[in-house]
């Protein structure tokens, strides 16, 4: 196992670089991960759990890299997932975890891939910020959801420190085109001191 993929995770700058990334790390991604006490898939799961109308009802869990976030969704009560990635090695990953329903590949900067499927809720775990997706995917997967939709996502300290990560939320908020249910600040990757704020915020 390398032990330097994580190190190296924010501070890519293009999609391309990211997908090389990740495509690297799949084989060790969920030893190094877990080592360091990942902590967000679960608090992300539990907080969605509190608000979704129906358990039962498919979610999209966007950016769902190995498994974790799915498995962390069943364990929450969610029982059909689908999975989208950027990173096909990721993704293959993902498919040993028996967490997913559908498992696709998406390519950076495109709009979900099935308009005609509608997800009451989806989840963005670990998903934006430095080294990762733009803020645009927040915008976009906030467009996807249909009314009262909601959408569970985290923000780590890196993304945090950027302040216009914050500012996409009230730009929903602040009109009214959403409401802001839940917000909380917490543990991400204890193993590096590194925390999240986990969101769940549902579309009007």
């Amino acid at each position: 196992m390398n032990d330097d993929f994580l190190s190296k995770s924010y501070g890519k700058s293009t999609s391309a670089s990211v997908r090389a990334h990740y495509d690297a790390w799949a084989a060790s991604y969920n030893d190094e991960i877990t080592k360091n006490g990942y902590a967000t898939p679960g608090r992300c799961a539990s907080a969605l759990a509190q608000f979704a109308d129906d358990l039962a009802a498919p979610i999209l869990d966007f950016g769902c890299g190995t498994g974790l976030s799915g498995l962390a969704l069943r364990l929450a009560g969610f029982d059909l997932i689908d999975g989208l990635d950027l990173s096909p090695d990721m993704l293959a990953q993902a498919e040993t975890s028996g967490a997913y329903r559908t498992l696709d590949v998406i390519k950076a900067g495109a709009n979900l891939p099935s308009p005609s499927r509608t997800y009451a809720n989806i989840a963005a775990i670990g998903v934006i910020g430095a080294g990762a997706a733009p803020i645009s995917v927040f915008h976009m997967l906030m467009k996807a959801l249909p009314r009262s939709g909601k959408l569970v996502f985290s923000f780590n300290d890196h993304a945090i420190a950027d302040a216009s990560n914050e500012g996409a939320i009230s730009e929903w908020t602040d009109c009214g085109a959403a409401q802001l249910l839940f917000k909380e600040y917490g543990d991400h990757l204890p193993g590096i001191n590194l925390k999240s704020n986990v969101y769940v915020i549902e579309k009007a």
